[in-house]
């Protein structure tokens, strides 16, 4: 957990042992009545800072956890997959409480731009999947959630990130498998500025009853194979710019 307060121009530094008695004590009541989701967890924090700094005018809590989905892999069986869980919330002394929830995947690019060079230089057919270069790509989408949400999941989230891949990618895979997932992903090439396209044409359509207000955060790189630089992609908007 990252654990934010303002400070005013009278005030020389925080009380930061106040953070850490805050998170103890959440803590202790979390082991005594579990909370439904790591967002409201952020938003209850971010309040009692507040209280705790009287000093501050606005609070920020950020919390990252480790997420594990059961996955069907292309063998037929299911195992669970790594993902993680992600949650932000500012809170200001007017009592205005914002969150989002939000999780990172894991997937594949295929680079379409070595894949057009490599059709023309080899005299490609239309129909035939040239080869290119592969990318490890690392995807967060973040969408803010009103305070008596119940429709934005992060299982949901989780599989809007993976139908943007050019495939998603599992831990345990056999030799035919990985055979099939590379020209599977080969037959679907993606810019990393597609990922991120991509998931936000996704958004507007699962979630286009939330209001227009509501924050959206898309983040993608691709861990570039052939370079030694990465390449990344990045929008952060809201629902109604989008849709407009």
């Amino acid at each position: 957990m990252d654990i934010f307060v303002d400070l005013p121009a009278s005030q020389k530094g925080s009380h930061m042992s106040r953070n850490l008695e805050l998170v103890s004590e959440i803590t202790d009541e979390n082991l005594k009545k579990p909370v439904s989701d790591l967002e409201t967890i952020c938003a209850h924090t971010a309040k009692k800072l507040l209280e705790k700094h009287e000093y501050a005018t606005h609070s920020e809590v950020k919390a990252e956890a480790d997420y594990f989905l059961k996955r069907s892999y292309p063998s037929g069986h299911t195992g669970l997959e790594p993902y993680k869980l992600l949650a932000e919330a500012r809170a200001h002394k007017n009592g205005e409480i914002r969150k989002l929830i939000g999780i990172k995947a894991i997937g594949m690019t295929a680079c379409p731009c070595a894949m057009e060079i490599i059709r023309k230089i080899g005299n490609y057919k239309d129909k035939v999947v040239p080869p290119t270069h592969n990318q490890r790509n690392i995807t967060t989408v973040m969408i803010e959630v009103p305070s008596n949400n119940t429709s934005v999941d992060a299982n949901e989230l989780i599989d809007i990130a993976e139908q943007a891949f050019s495939s998603p990618t599992f831990s345990i895979l056999k030799r035919k498998e990985e055979g099939d997932l590379v020209y599977s992903a080969h037959q679907n090439p993606k810019f990393v500025e597609d990922v991120v396209r991509d998931i936000l044409k996704i958004i507007i359509d699962r979630y286009h009853n939330l209001p227009d207000d509501v924050m959206v955060v898309v983040r993608s790189e691709s861990e570039e194979s052939i370079h030694k630089h990465n390449a990344s992609a990045e929008r952060i908007t809201t629902l109604g710019e989008l849709k407009k």
